[in-house]
């Protein structure tokens, strides 16, 4: 598989530069982590390497092509949990997922597997709207987890989740490095980076 690449990643919002020629790359197997305070530039160089944003200057690539959110071809190989992840308002927790899974074809985990190993078998049938703010974020992990990908985009995995879906969220990690998926995060959890970063990124703000 082919690696994310950002070259010259510049961003401005008026006078203000909030990421300046930025480049990296980021290998099948690997786990890129970006690194800065709050209010770094940390969701704003995520958003612009799933297409969401666009930069003014430089490209985000997976092999020789370039990723714009419109693309359904990045779409089908990229998932993303960022902090606005939408979800699906009238589906219960399993329907959610079980859409995402069909509307992206095979190759993703299994519902049932993933509901249970992110703990959510009990709320299989709530809405989002009725879940706690931990459950929303192993949901929002969950719906990367059912989809076919090649490349994970994660802002603050670690965020509301306790100790023991910090230890899961390790695990799944190394587990998506073994299975040959390019992954980039925004972290502070500095046991977590140490135990899966292969390239560390960053972002002074």
């Amino acid at each position: 598989m082919d690696a994310l690449t950002v070259e010259g990643l510049t961003r401005r919002f008026g006078n203000l530069v909030v990421l300046d020629a930025l480049s990296f790359v980021v290998k099948p197997g690997q786990v890129g982590v970006v690194l800065g305070a709050n209010g770094s530039g940390k969701t704003t160089l995520l958003r612009c390497v799933i297409g969401a944003d666009r930069p003014d200057e430089g490209v985000v690539r997976i092999g020789s092509k370039r990723i714009y959110e419109t693309d359904a071809w990045a779409r089908s190989i990229m998932a993303a949990a960022l902090d606005d992840i939408d979800f699906f308002p009238d589906l219960s927790v399993y329907e959610h997922l079980a859409l995402l899974a069909y509307a992206h074809g095979d190759g993703g985990d299994p519902v049932d597997e993933v509901l249970g190993e992110l703990g959510l078998e009990g709320a299989r049938d709530q809405l989002p709207i009725t879940l706690s703010s931990g459950q929303r974020r192993r949901l929002a992990l969950a719906s990367c987890l059912v989809r076919p990908r090649k490349v994970l985009i994660l802002d603050e995995p670690e965020q509301r989740l306790d100790v023991a879906g910090r230890a899961w969220l390790t695990d799944r990690l190394l587990r998506e490095k073994a299975a040959g998926t390019a992954v980039l995060m925004a972290s502070h959890d500095a046991e977590l980076i140490d135990a899966v970063a292969d390239v560390r990124i960053g972002i002074s703000g």
